[in-house]
């Protein structure tokens, strides 16, 4: 039973995703914001589908520490269920992701139109410095700057390795930076195809001190995360 339902959810996560996808490519980069609506559309599409289908509900916590402007989210990253949670919940996110992802059809060519960030993570310093660029203005037009500094989805219960890349937007964009934590792989696991019904739950954290060095940035990060 569990199959047919996370099928259910797949075929309405998937065929809303090519819906939208589609619509952005013909109409909606044409739009003001468009194809970032859309994606929220999707978002929210997905995860009453995947609470219908799956009863995987989500419940977050924190979003008073959402400042009224730009700001970067430090997630914690377990699941694809992340992505959907923060589409949804932010009122306009910009997500800092892997360079490669532009060559997925249809939907990688809709990424930078939307304002999302690309980084090359072997370019060394010089893609640092790019990345940072782009997240300055991105808070600037007060967009909510997310970046997984695990670079990767990491299983419930594992600790993964952190990456610089947050600490380079904590000491280079001027903006507050939150720590978020979420349990996500409880509930829908790393290529899992089946999910299991329950509660998942995001938190957002108070924004961290400025003054923090980056090695102090991340044993911050390690603690919530990792316990």
């Amino acid at each position: 039973m569990q199959a047919l339902r996370s099928f259910a959810f797949n075929t309405v996560l998937w065929g809303s995703g090519a819906a939208l996808s589609l619509w952005c490519v013909l109409a909606g980069r044409y739009q003001k914001d468009g194809i970032l609506r859309a994606a929220q559309r999707w978002g929210r599409i997905s995860l009453w589908a995947l609470r219908v289908f799956c009863g995987i509900t989500v419940e977050a916590r924190g979003l008073e520490f959402l400042p009224e402007g730009g700001c970067v989210i430090a997630a914690q990253h377990q699941s694809a269920l992340d992505i959907l949670v923060w589409i949804a919940l932010l009122p306009r996110p910009a997500f800092v992701f892997k360079k490669e992802l532009r060559r997925i059809p249809m939907f990688g060519a809709l990424l930078e139109p939307s304002g999302m960030i690309p980084v090359d993570r072997g370019g060394g310093r010089a893609a640092l410095l790019a990345m940072v660029e782009r997240a300055q203005q991105a808070v600037q037009a007060g967009r909510q700057v997310v970046i997984f500094p695990e670079g990767t989805r990491v299983a419930h219960g594992v600790r993964g390795e952190l990456r610089h890349g947050i600490a380079a937007l904590a000491q280079g964009v001027e903006a507050p930076v939150l720590p978020a934590t979420t349990d996500t792989g409880m509930r829908w696991g790393r290529l899992a195809f089946n999910k299991q019904p329950g509660p998942v739950h995001v938190t957002l954290h108070p924004p961290v001190a400025k003054t923090l060095t980056r090695d102090e940035l991340l044993s911050l990060l390690a603690e919530l995360y990792y316990g």
